[in-house]
């Protein structure tokens, strides 16, 4: 259904109807409708029944390309290459089987710039101002380099000392550059930098595994390494603050990525270690976990990041995503859940309740602080939109504590939406950046793991949009 018939009111009923109808689900949201733990939360999510005034595109079939305006001739070249890899279902696990061997200068010719930020920080700094030209004021940036998977080349002191520096050196020059710019401090949304936890230890993928076990002191390595990149992040916000009085929201944040579901209660350990250490009650969020709503164990997860906030006096931040390993998880029948349906409804549950906990409480006061919702969907970041930008929100500062975010180069069509036809301002792109052979690892990822995501916005609709526009072009068209 068109989200132009799709109000917040149906949302809510699909809900409704959903929980009735599927006991299992309905059970595994007990622990979030008992949220309201401590006296300033309300006991339920409200929804407000507010839509923005023009519908998201959501079906392949009604998707604008509108947005391809705004790219080069050489991106738009780049999009076609990917609108022909993307045909159909065989051309596409294809092209998979074969990137591997495609040699790395021809894949930074012709895809390499729409997916990925640069190999430099001045690079970066130069895609930083393109997204900016966009109307996208901030961005998600990451250093590509991890050791799992087989890859134990890497140096995890170059990784914490280019990530620091990658926060000096672009996050906060960004962030200057837009609050220049803003008539409102608080209009502009964060600069983040995520952290891979593969990316601090040598054998992460077994340390993470035993992080409690045979493998502590190696663990506490790990710790001390991102403890050191948000300590980075937490002195930015503490001196752009000074800079800054009246903003509410953070300037800088560290998001902790998510990994495997082997690999996550090691995860989960680093992310509670580092929100008790910098978000301190009353204080803007500098820390950000990560949640994967595709995971039947979810909901109550995210429960207990707040009953342990509470009792341990700290702040929680968190990004929300659906979930990037479904193609490579080994027990996916029964950790994940079993349709896609109920992945939408949890992933819709969890941002609804944590919008009402950001916006319900004035400055930083709230337990949960602060929302990434990490999404292509479109009906997703409708709810999210219409949540945070409606009339009874309009002089809410808290507004630039949820931000919506898209990987560079995937659902441009949205992100022209949510920009250009609704006017929403906390819009970030996740851009990779760093050494060719690692990024080459990260779109082979991509291709792998959101190969239905690129299809959809992708395939013979953008060939064909791609090659009018260059053809308008270079008609002279207006």
């Amino acid at each position: 259904m068109s989200l132009s018939l799709y109000s917040n009111a149906a949302l809510r009923r699909s809900a409704v109807a959903a929980l009735r109808t599927a006991p299992a689900l309905r059970s595994s949201y007990i622990p979030l409708r008992h949220f309201n733990i401590h006296p300033n939360k309300r006991a339920t999510t409200t929804m407000t029944n507010t839509t923005t005034n023009v519908p998201l595109h959501t079906k392949p079939e009604e998707r604008s390309f509108e947005h391809l305006s705004v790219f080069t001739n050489k991106e738009l070249l780049s999009f076609l290459i990917m609108g022909l890899c993307t045909l159909n279902k065989p051309i596409l696990n294809t092209c998979i089987k074969l990137f591997p061997y495609v040699p790395l200068s021809i894949v930074k010719a012709l895809v390499y710039r729409i997916y990925c930020g640069g190999e430099t920080i001045e690079e970066v700094k130069t895609t930083g101002m393109r997204l900016h030209e966009r109307g996208i004021n901030n961005m998600m940036i990451s250093l590509t380099i991890e050791a799992c998977d087989g890859n134990d080349n890497v140096d995890p002191e170059y990784i914490v000392d280019e990530t620091c520096r990658s926060v000096k050196e672009i996050l906060v020059p960004h962030m200057e550059s837009m609050l220049a710019k803003a008539s409102d401090v608080n209009s502009i949304p964060p600069g983040y930098v995520a952290l891979k936890p593969t990316g601090f230890a040598k054998d992460s993928a077994r340390v993470l595994r035993e992080y409690n076990t045979t493998s502590a002191a190696e663990f506490e390595g790990l710790v001390e390494k991102a403890t050191k990149v948000c300590q980075a992040v937490y002195d930015a916000n503490i001196a752009l603050q000074k800079k800054y009085p009246a903003r509410v929201a953070p300037f800088t944040v560290a998001v902790v990525d998510a990994e495997k579901h082997e690999l996550q209660e090691g995860v989960y350990e680093l992310q509670r270690r580092l929100y008790s250490k910098f978000n301190k009650m009353n204080e803007p969020i500098s820390v950000v976990g990560t949640l994967q709503m595709y995971l039947s164990e979810s909901s109550s997860l995210l429960a207990k990041e707040e009953q342990l906030a509470v009792k341990n006096n700290y702040r929680v931040g968190l990004k929300l995503v659906r979930g990037a390993y479904i193609h490579s998880e080994k027990n996916r029948a029964t950790i994940i859940h079993q349709t896609k349906e109920d992945t939408d409804f949890n992933y819709n549950q969890g941002i609804a309740y944590c919008i009402d906990s950001i916006l319900h409480d004035k400055g930083n006061e709230s337990t949960i602080g602060h929302l990434v919702v990490a999404s292509h969907n479109a009906e997703s970041l409708h709810l999210a939109s219409s949540e945070v930008y409606n009339e009874s929100t309009k002089d809410n500062n808290n507004k630039t504590n949820v931000v919506l975010g898209q990987l560079m180069g995937m659902s441009d069509s949205v992100t022209f939406d949510l920009i250009n036809r609704h006017q929403i301002g906390n819009v970030i792109k996740y851009v990779p950046w760093g050494p060719p052979l690692e990024t080459k690892e990260y779109l082979r990822r991509r291709l792998e793991e959101n190969g239905d995501a690129v299809s959809n916005d992708n395939g013979f609709k953008l060939v064909k949009s791609t090659s009018s526009e260059l053809l308008r072009r270079i008609m002279g068209r207006s």
